[in-house]
């Protein structure tokens, strides 16, 4: 096993009990920091596969901007940071049941795939991956569309923090 491999394995191992964490903690501003860390080792896979890019987007604008707004939006519309009342549903059990199932069927079907074991081909010298993005997100054929949508959205979301924050009694 490879330095890299281990490395992959321990960022991975993060990422995924960090994930966790987001989902089981009681505190919401714990889950908020909890999301953080989740986002940085995606980060970290993303450079560890040589998309130096995406994993420079994934800390500016995932954790950089999402996150802590996300933080904002939850610390100026709660009055009461403590938390009250029961934070587990009833019905708990119902989602891991669907979990595990869903985790079993894809087990199921990846396990006779032999695309795991595959690598992929090298980059051709040469290549722009930054620029062939660039063009993706801007061309009418491609993303240009759902790009767009995220943006709007986010402002909607951030109007309506700001909103929400001035209006709270």
């Amino acid at each position: 096993m490879t330095a890299e491999q281990i490395i992959f394995l321990l960022v991975a191992f993060f990422t995924l009990g960090s994930g966790f964490m987001v989902v089981t903690t009681r505190n919401l501003i714990h889950a908020a920091l909890w999301l953080i860390a989740t986002l940085f080792g995606v980060a970290v896979i993303f450079a560890l596969l040589d998309a130096g890019f995406l994993a420079v987007v994934q800390v500016v604008v995932y954790i950089g901007a999402i996150a802590i707004l996300f933080i904002f939006a939850v610390m100026l519309t709660r009055k009461d940071m403590r938390d009250q009342g029961p934070q587990m549903n009833r019905n708990w059990w119902f989602g891991a049941l669907i979990s595990v199932l869903t985790f079993g069927g894809l087990y199921f079907l990846l396990q006779g795939w032999n695309g795991l074991s595959k690598t992929a081909a090298d980059i051709p010298s040469g290549f722009d991956a930054v620029g062939e993005l660039g063009n993706a997100l801007v061309s009418p054929n491609a993303y240009v569309l759902p790009f767009e949508v995220a943006s709007v959205l986010l402002v909607a979301a951030l109007v309506g923090a700001v909103y929400v924050a001035f209006n709270w009694k």
